[in-house]
């Protein structure tokens, strides 16, 4: 999937008719995370939603990350469940 360079990779995926999770379109819920695994990700503001050690292990919100390069990203549910801890486990 192509990402233009005004957009953001929820964008991008919508336009091509990839269907991610989403919330707020803001960077305040972390429904859309996902994790690069290759690559370069800018966000255009800051991501609420995450804090510094998810960023340092790859993690980005994907209403507000746009790419910089070439990039593999990892999505779906458990990306976004390995950010939060379930004290019933």
């Amino acid at each position: 999937m192509r990402v233009r360079e005004d957009e953001s990779v929820l964008e991008a995926a919508e336009r091509a008719d990839v269907a991610l999770p989403f919330g707020c379109r803001t960077g305040a819920c972390a429904t859309c995370t996902g994790r690069v695994l290759d690559g370069r990700i800018e966000h255009a503001r800051p991501p609420c939603a995450l804090k510094d050690h998810h960023l340092a292990a790859g993690y980005v919100l994907l209403c507000i990350a746009e790419p910089r390069s070439a990039c593999h990203i990892e999505v779906g549910a458990d990306i976004q469940a390995e950010l939060v801890s379930n004290p019933w486990r």
